[in-house]
This record gives structure tokens, sequence and C-alpha cells, in this order.
């Protein structure tokens, strides 16, 4: 049967066309569930007049949040805000499965249609978002309102502070595609990372090491990795000229050591991977101006926000990542 090679060679070439590699898959379903989500936001703005980019904060921050708390469910639909059945149907509903507006209002609920169905559902995308966008409309759609109200729904500063900086890097941006990350200094100087994450350090008081150093000579620019939004800047005596970066994943990126900004560089700028922040040096262990105390580096700490609490976790394997993932891109 000489057809048969023929046939094989057919379909090998259809399947290379078809079936794309796994990676460019996932970032096509990613690029979807954007796209999905912004039309949901933007139709919220349209109903309420409250910007999308506040919905996707908000949306954004709880995704981050659902992470790490394992009492809260995977989230069924495209929007990761979760209200429990007691908040949404009532505490005294003896039917926490109620998709009734009338009786979920009856009964002290927050559910609410938010597509003009009749039904109040807790997985529905649509009612979620409309149910939030009406408690932050008590307060108004002015940035100071949907301060106050998020403070209401909250009752955390940082969340607060962490969900108004998503929003003004998605203003900024116009997207939700802001995955991109960038190594921190620039690939061509002459650096070395040392995994030092947990060592001991005794500089004022037995503590632990919350980062990984990247020793490099003075003055080497120093990069944002991610989206976000400078969270603090300023003198730290543990970490000298320091800057504090928050990304859309919750995550604080700590820059220190640093022997000075960059021009322009302030609390609450937004920053995008690859930006310079600041350059390389060897502040800190003292007060205001201390240098010198050890050879110029980077020490580059990240820490989780869980919604409860912040936390270090170990940088290295991140930093690798993304130093092979801007060779690759140069190559």
């Amino acid at each position: 049967m000489k057809w048969r090679p023929c046939f094989l060679f057919v379909a090998i070439i259809l399947a290379f066309f078809i079936i794309k590699p796994n990676g460019d898959a996932k970032a096509e379903d990613s690029k979807s569930d954007a796209s999905e989500r912004m039309l949901l936001y933007k139709k919220m703005e349209a109903l309420t007049q409250i910007k999308w980019y506040y919905f996707a904060a908000v949306d954004q921050y709880e995704r981050n949040i659902r992470r790490f708390n394992k009492k809260i469910p995977e989230a069924k639909g495209k929007i990761a805000i979760y209200y429990s059945p007691d908040e949404w149907a009532g505490p005294m509903n003896p039917n926490k499965d109620d998709d009734n507006p009338v009786s979920i209002n009856w009964f002290g609920g927050v559910g609410k249609d938010g597509n003009g169905d009749g039904k109040a559902d807790r997985n529905d995308d649509e009612d979620v978002l409309y149910t939030f966008a009406s408690h932050l409309q008590q307060y108004g759609s002015h940035e100071d309102d949907i301060k106050i109200g998020l403070w209401d729904y909250y009752k955390r500063d940082l969340a607060v502070r962490i969900i108004l900086g998503h929003a003004k890097v998605y203003k900024q941006f116009h997207t939700l595609d802001l995955n991109e990350h960038a190594f921190p200094l620039p690939l061509h100087a002459n650096y070395t990372i040392k995994n030092s994450w947990g060592a001991r350090r005794g500089w004022g008081g037995l503590r632990i090491h919350e980062g990984s150093d990247i020793f490099a000579d003075y003055g080497v620019p120093v990069r944002a990795t991610t989206y976000g939004i400078v969270e603090i800047i300023g003198w730290n005596r543990f970490g000298g000229w320091r800057v504090g970066i928050r990304d859309l994943n919750n995550t604080y990126h700590y820059f220190a050591h640093l022997s000075r900004f960059e021009e322009g560089i302030e609390k609450n700028s937004i920053v995008k991977p690859g930006d310079t922040i600041g350059y390389v040096g060897s502040s800190g262990y003292g007060p205001k101006g201390t240098a010198g105390k050890f050879p110029p580096h980077l020490h580059y700490g990240m820490y989780h926000y869980t919604g409860t609490r912040e936390w270090s976790f170990d940088p290295y394997p991140k930093l690798k990542a993304w130093e092979r993932e801007e060779r690759k891109k140069k190559d």
C-alpha cells in the first residue's frame, strides 16, 4: 500500500499547523480569558459609571488571594471576587443556594441580579461583578469615594493600597496583558548572583537574609522586574537607599543598597519591566547616608501578600528564570 507513507506525511504536516505547542495554547487561552474579563469590566463601567480599571484591580487582587487561601474554593467563572453563601444569600437564609433577589434581600444577603435574567446567581460572573459594583456605588465613582468603599469592604489599609495601585497600573497601560518580566540588571553587565536567601544575618539583631544578592559594580542600572507601582522609596537603616514595588500578583519587590535613585522615580510611580529605577551601590547598615560597609551589590527580595499577612520567599528561582527568558529573547 504505497499511499500510506504519503498519507502519514500529510497528517504530520497538518498536525504541526493545527496543534499548537502547549505553551502557545496556554498563552492563547490566557489572552482569551483576559479579553472576556475586559468585556465584563467595560460592561459594568457602562452600567455603573465606575471605571473599568477599578473592577479589574479588585478582581486581580482577589484572584491572587485565592492562591493562598485554601478555604476559598476555586473560581468557577472568569471573575474571582468571592462571596460566601452566607454573605450572598443572607446569614439567616435557610437556602444557601438561593438565587431569588427578593428573598435574598429579605434575609439580608448582598446578591444581586446583574444581567436581568431574574436570578442572583453566586456563580454568574455578571451577577458577582454587579453585586460588588453596587457596594461601591453607595460611596460614589471618584477615586476618593472608591477608596472609602474599598476600606468599608476589606477593612485593611494594605488591601486598599494594593487595589488602588493595581487600578493605576491598568489605567496607565489600558490592558490586562501585563505578564512580562525583566532581570533586575542589564544582561551585558558584569554581575554574579548569590543565592543567600535564609542565611543568618547579625547586624541590627539576629535575623535571616530575605533575598538574593546580585554583586555588580557601582553605578550599574537597577531595573524594575515587573509591571507595578512604587510603594516605598527612601532610606532604610538595613537596606540603605531602597525601592519597593508592588506588582499585579500582590507581590512586593524589594531593591536595596542602591547608590542613588533614577530621576523621576518616586512614590506611586508606575513602572514596567526594564525601567531603570536606581543604581547599584553599597548603602545601608547605619544612619542615613551610610555606605561602604560591604561590596556593592543589589539586594533583591520578594514578599507574598496573602490577604492577612506578608512573608518573604526565595527569589532566586524567579531571577534565574527571568535571566533565561531575557537571554532567549536576545538570541
